[in-house]
């Protein structure tokens, strides 16, 4: 029997070649990873092709570096930001149309001063969606990123991302005082955040992509 062979370099128990192949070995492959641990061949998976099979055997032909690894997840965080920010913006114009097309109607007898409550039935319900999904998600957005990458390893929790986009959303949509940037930046992040830990990435590695989720939002909106 052969060496013990390993897809990736593994210094001293951390860096991205270990985490993925960690990663590699809880996927539903039956004995794939014990094999090739044992330095056994592993025969290409016969007429029963999945996305799983396909990742390995793509591995294991071109054993990837560590920095393409991680340059190919910071490509992917750059553009979900990117298009999380356009999505953000669509959310915005379309809670704008809402509040005040809906608020002419259901607050007519006002007249014109209907929007003196806009912003503060708006409040109410981005108040509410903070205090009881995601308290992190309340304020500017770029000091709470700040205190996640110096304080918690860059780890946000993932449903920032939904939730910080309804909240602002919602806010500037409604005539409050907020805007665009700041909320951009804690989701790109965010994203970036959530993509690190689902690869049990180190807390260096999870910064690095909370940077790149800031930098692809920003990109985007300016």
């Amino acid at each position: 029997m052969g060496q013990p062979v390993s897809l990736f370099p593994c210094l001293g128990g951390e860096g991205l070649g270990c985490i993925l192949s960690q990663f590699l070995e809880k996927l539903p492959i039956p004995n794939m990873m014990s094999k090739l641990k044992e330095g056994q061949e592993i025969r290409q998976p016969a007429a029963g092709k999945t996305p799983a099979n396909a990742l390995v055997r793509w591995l294991i032909a071109h054993r990837p570096k560590e920095v393409t690894l991680l340059m190919a997840s910071a490509v992917v965080v750059g553009l979900g930001a990117g298009f999380g920010a356009i999505v953000f913006g669509w959310l915005i114009e379309n809670f704008t149309a809402l509040a005040f097309n809906g608020g002419r109607q259901a607050l007519g007898f006002l007249g014109t001063y209907y929007v003196i409550l806009l912003p503060a039935i708006g409040g109410l319900a981005v108040g509410s969606l903070v205090y009881h999904f995601a308290p992190e998600a309340k304020g500017h957005g770029v000091p709470e990123v700040m205190e996640a990458v110096a304080l918690k390893g860059g780890r946000i929790r993932p449903v920032v991302v939904l939730i910080k986009a309804l909240a602002s959303s919602i806010c500037i949509g409604a005539g409050g005082s907020a805007g665009r940037e700041g909320p951009i930046v804690q989701i790109g992040s965010a994203l970036g955040s959530t993509v690190g830990q689902l690869l049990k990435m180190s807390d260096d590695r999870i910064r690095t992509l909370v940077a790149c989720g800031a930098a692809g939002g920003i990109a985007r909106d300016l």
